[in-house]
């Protein structure tokens, strides 16, 4: 257990994830990204500072919890879904969830400032989960679960009110800070955007 304020070690079993890790390297913990410190065979020491414990739900775990785990993909390998860093954006909370033998629909609520850089089949990472975006509203949105996602990820395990961490799509976060300072206070113009390659 660790405090927010003052930060702490998580000691997490990554069972046969452990083959690929190595005091130094990376891993996403329920999709935030922390150095190994050390490790025991299956087990491995993270550090966690107050700022990650603050923005995260990582200060929500209690021994024995589930979390979800990946490792950084190789160099040269090839990527198959949206580019995820383990740099979460923030955090959502479970609003509703519809549950059916197709997957599940979870609808959640989040601050304004992170629906407002989604869209709908846009991509996003929940708790380092890559998932696409089924709808979107001011302060909504909703992503659908396959089987395979619900049976293999602590989503399927959410219940109406859990928070998540939340990742944006990482090409999205650039371009739109790229237009809102192309846009400037004269707002945004075709001009603009021909000088800038965009038309």
């Amino acid at each position: 257990m660790v405090s927010a304020a003052e930060g702490g070690r998580v000691r997490i079993d990554v069972g046969p994830l452990a083959e690929r890790l190595a005091p130094g390297a990376s891993i996403a913990v329920d999709g935030v990204c922390l150095t190994v410190v050390s490790m025991a065979a299956v087990q491995v020491d993270l550090d966690a500072v107050p700022e990650t414990l603050s923005r995260t739900t990582l200060g929500d775990l209690r021994p024995g919890a589930l979390v979800n785990l990946e490792t950084p993909v190789p160099a040269g390998a090839p990527l198959d879904g949206h580019i995820v860093q383990g740099h979460v954006d923030g955090v959502a909370r479970v609003a509703n969830i519809q549950r059916g033998p197709q997957g599940h629909l979870l609808e959640l609520t989040a601050p304004r400032e992170l629906t407002d850089q989604m869209v709908a089949k846009g991509s996003v990472a929940l708790a380092g989960v890559s998932l696409t975006l089924v709808d979107v509203a001011d302060g909504r949105f909703s992503v659908a679960l396959i089987p395979a996602t619900v049976q293999r990820t602590t989503l399927g395990r959410l219940r109406n009110f859990d928070r998540a961490n939340v990742e944006l799509d990482v090409i999205g976060k650039y371009v739109r800070r790229h237009l809102l300072a192309l846009a400037g206070e004269t707002g945004l113009t075709v001009e603009k955007l021909r000088k800038a390659g965009f038309a």
